[in-house]
């Protein structure tokens, strides 16, 4: 008696396979190492950065365009920025922009295309700087940008003395009942956006019902600790092998913002109005619970007076997740928070111990004192994950 049931194949194991990262995000990876050993890192001058930017707006076809009150901005560890005034034949009046261009090695190598994509897709969904022109590949900037409007407001309040310059351990204090809600709204509506009929060509989704979202992060960043590893960590080793091993299942990916957290939003006073969610530049399709690990991550939090840390300044971790899932009715499963939490823990000191060192040790960056500050860093992420394996490995 014979059986015409096929046997069952099982299905193939994609834990260790390294190769499956999004196509933009290898071709800005390699890109990096192109550059490699090509010199250190000089600044720009006002007179560089307006002959590039009179390039591309030659290329979009701009007439009589005049470009006054450039500066350089304070801020952004990751990218450089300028300040200036665009005029030209077929405006009604002079605009206030925002240039964000790559340095020549930042601590993380990231898409400009694909912000760009992401502030056009949610204009009018939440708050975001308007889109003005972007230079994918840098074929006029020299280096890869975007230029956005100008937005109004302030990443802390003017009227509280504690500030930080790296946004990080801001207190809102009076501030908090006016922009928690916000943060929480906010957070809520990127993941709600129905990224399926937008025009997001620079991203690849991972596959609904798979860990593939999981798996995708744990290769982009495995990729960059080997392309920019100063020191070797076993720590970083052993925790690969466990993410791999315990990636979970994602239902149904969602715009993850990847950097959602006190210091990337601004709003205007005295109305309390968010007015800016900002640095998109890590964003991608995959787990809601991503963002919402990133957003409870020990640095990123602010200390009450009686100890209990606020995150991102304005929430308690249960109120957080309470309100979030209130707004958006999803079910937060804690065991993938969880991940998340060693995940991205995992992913802060690959750019701490790796990308940000090597930017520094090759005189790379713009931001001497910002990747200082980042060493330290470390130590704290590298403590949090420590404690986090322990509750999952005992």
């Amino acid at each position: 008696m014979t059986s015409s049931a096929r046997p069952l194949r099982r299905a193939p194991d994609t834990r260790w396979d390294r190769d499956d990262i999004e196509s933009r995000i290898v071709h800005v990876l390699a890109r990096k190492m192109a550059r490699r050993g090509s010199g250190g890192y000089g600044a720009r001058s006002a007179a560089q950065v307006t002959a590039q930017l009179h390039a591309l707006f030659a290329h979009q076809g701009l007439r009589d365009v005049e470009i006054t009150q450039l500066a350089r901005m304070t801020g952004g560890a990751s990218k450089e920025q300028f300040a200036f005034t665009l005029q030209h034949a077929d405006a009604a009046s002079p605009e206030r922009m925002v240039l964000r261009m790559d340095p020549w090695m930042g601590i993380v190598e990231t898409c400009r295309g694909r912000e760009a994509q992401l502030l056009k897709a949610f204009a009018g969904v939440v708050p975001v700087p308007p889109l003005r022109f972007v230079d994918a590949d840098g074929e006029h900037l020299g280096q890869p940008g975007l230029i956005t409007g100008m937005v109004a407001g302030h990443t802390a309040p003017t009227d509280v003395t504690a500030k930080a310059v790296t946004g990080v351990g801001i207190r809102f204090e009076h501030w908090i009942e006016r922009l928690a809600p916000q943060f929480v709204d906010n957070l809520a509506r990127i993941h709600a956006f129905d990224w399926r009929g937008a025009e997001l060509s620079y991203f690849d989704a991972p596959a609904p019902g798979t860990t593939q979202a999981a798996l995708r992060q744990v290769n982009w960043w495995s990729r960059v600790w080997q392309q920019d590893l100063v020191e070797a960590e076993p720590l970083v080793t052993l925790v690969e092998r466990w993410l791999r091993e315990n990636a979970p299942v994602c239902a149904q990916p969602v715009v993850v913002h990847g950097d959602y957290r006190i210091g990337n939003f601004m709003f205007v006073e005295p109305s309390g109005d968010f007015s800016a969610v900002l640095d998109w530049e890590l964003a991608h399709l995959g787990d809601f619970h991503e963002d919402l690990a990133w957003c409870v991550q020990r640095l990123f939090g602010t200390p009450r007076d009686d100890g209990e840390l606020l995150i991102s300044g304005l929430l308690t971790r249960d109120e957080f997740f309470r309100r979030y899932a209130a707004a958006t009715a999803r079910a937060i499963d804690l065991d993938t928070i969880r991940y998340y939490e060693i995940l991205n823990a995992w992913k802060c000191i690959i750019i701490n111990n790796s990308s940000a060192c090597r930017a520094a040790r090759e005189s790379q960056s713009h931001q001497d004192l910002v990747l200082t500050w980042m060493a330290f860093g470390s130590a704290v992420f590298m403590a949090e994950l420590d404690e986090l394996l322990r509750k999952v490995c005992p």
